[in-house]
């Protein structure tokens, strides 16, 4: 498995990131109202986000058996009968993982059999407020279970702590270097910063440059748990992180939205960000991940409707 490393920590670059928020308001907008597309396209766009998806579930009742059902849904993830409407009965479809808790990963992955990842949900998730030992240990279980992804979440508090002394950035980058030791070449690290404690798109942008800077092979939005979840204009400052470090030759970093996003419609709004700002090479699982639960649902019920002219209920479509 090849991982991206850490390179030094750079002050002087986090101390100069300013984000023109006026300005990344306008080019949302422009991206939500300036799009169109033709059936066929469509077609094309969800069976794409349809790869990118991290189908989840991080429910407090999970249960051994959901997760069997989610890994089924998982390796097939759009129905037959649409694909075969469609004119695609022998398209090879799978999501790009299934994401849940520690206590799940060894089912999940008994399950998958390595046909895609499965990734945990560690170091505190979604609060992050543990002692650093334990996070550290909750990877290595994870790991150890099965996980080869593993999404942590960053100390939200010690980024904050930004606003009054500068040098807690350096104690962020200090603690995501270590998870990205403990997960060696055995896990992907995704960074979850948590955007929507995060108070400003500045701080945004400097959160995701220390998780790259520290080794991260994909940055996430949200945890899915915060009040404010995954937002375009956090999105496209983060997207702009990944792209100066591509920039700098600092390898290639993948992008996770997560967090709110349950229609087809507003996901083609994030595949259409990640291309215009960071090209096809980002357009595949390894680089661009959506964290999901609710989303594949309306995908099919879309891509029923571009294939009969009807919509299709809800529950036709179960996740297992």
């Amino acid at each position: 498995m090849t991982v991206n490393q850490p390179i030094k920590f750079d002050k002087s670059y986090i101390d100069s990131i300013r984000i023109n928020t006026s300005a990344i308001q306008q080019r949302v907008q422009r991206l939500k109202t300036s799009r169109t597309f033709k059936v066929e396209a469509q077609v094309a766009s969800y069976l794409r986000i349809t790869s990118y998806l991290d189908l989840t579930t991080l429910a407090g009742d999970d249960t051994s058996r959901r997760v069997h059902r989610l890994c089924a849904k998982a390796l097939q993830p759009v129905s037959r009968e649409t694909l075969e409407k469609l004119g695609l009965a022998d398209l090879s479809l799978t999501v790009g993982a299934v994401c849940v808790y520690h206590n799940l990963v060894e089912g999940a992955a008994r399950n998958l059999k390595g046909r895609i990842p499965v990734a945990a949900v560690s170091t505190g998730f979604p609060a992050g407020q543990i002692p650093l030992d334990l996070k550290a240990e909750e990877i290595r279980r994870s790991i150890a279970a099965g996980a080869t992804e593993i999404d942590v979440v960053i100390s939200r508090g010690t980024a904050l702590a930004e606003a009054i002394l500068c040098d807690e950035w350096r104690e962020l980058y200090r603690e995501i270097k270590l998870f990205r030791e403990v997960c060696g070449d055995r896990a992907k690290l995704k960074t979850i910063l948590g955007v929507g404690d995060l108070g400003t798109l500045d701080n945004v942008a400097k959160a995701g440059a220390v998780a790259i800077m520290a080794g991260s092979d994909f940055i996430k939005t949200s945890t899915g748990k915060e009040t404010i979840n995954a937002t375009l204009e956090a999105g496209l400052v983060m997207i702009r992180q990944i792209r100066h470090f591509r920039d700098v030759k600092a390898g290639l970093v993948g992008f996770k939205p997560a967090g709110g996003i349950s229609a087809a419609k507003d996901a083609m709004n994030w595949e259409i960000l990640m291309k215009e700002e960071l090209g096809n090479e980002w357009l595949k699982p390894e680089l661009f991940r959506i964290g999901a639960s609710k989303l594949l649902t309306d995908i099919e019920r879309q891509l029923w409707h571009l294939a009969t002219g009807h919509y299709s209920a809800n529950h036709r479509h179960p996740m297992g």
